[in-house]
């Protein structure tokens, strides 16, 4: 199954997507906050050019499960992407996410400025798959 993930930042939202067999997440995008309609429809039309089956949305908890003001974010931006489209719009669990994926490009042998530059304009779309693959491996039962 193929799925599109979203890191909603206040700034920047993150796009990724997995492999058709929903097993290895990668980054695809990021693109500039707008409105969140527009911001809904655009995710609509990536879901769309790269055929997914279900849109995932990184939802920041905090440190007791709760939904504080980012997570309410989360939530309003997934009604609207509900408006738009008959997938399903699940939310998942991003904490730490941004901090996962620069410790990914600190443990990929990065340089810092080849890791300054990756996140100046990338770290969201890496996020966004972090998120993903946590979502995927969550759904992967263990092997025998």
């Amino acid at each position: 199954m193929r799925i599109l993930a979203i890191d909603p930042g206040e700034r920047h939202l993150g796009v990724a997507v997995c492999d058709p067999t929903g097993v290895v997440a990668r980054p695809l995008t990021t693109f500039a906050h707008t409105a969140r309609a527009q911001d809904a429809a655009h995710i609509v039309l990536l879901a769309t050019e790269q055929e997914a089956e279900m849109i995932l949305i990184g939802v920041a908890l905090d440190a007791h499960g709760q939904m504080g003001p980012q997570a309410r974010h989360a939530q309003r931006l997934v009604e609207a992407i509900q408006t738009l489209t008959p997938l399903p719009v699940i939310l998942h669990d991003e904490s730490h996410s941004s901090q996962t994926a620069q410790a990914n490009l600190l443990a990929a042998g990065k340089k810092r400025r080849a890791r300054r530059e990756a996140l100046r304009g990338h770290i969201h779309a890496v996020a966004a798959a972090t998120i993903l693959q946590s979502y995927l491996d969550a759904c992967t039962p263990p092997s025998a």
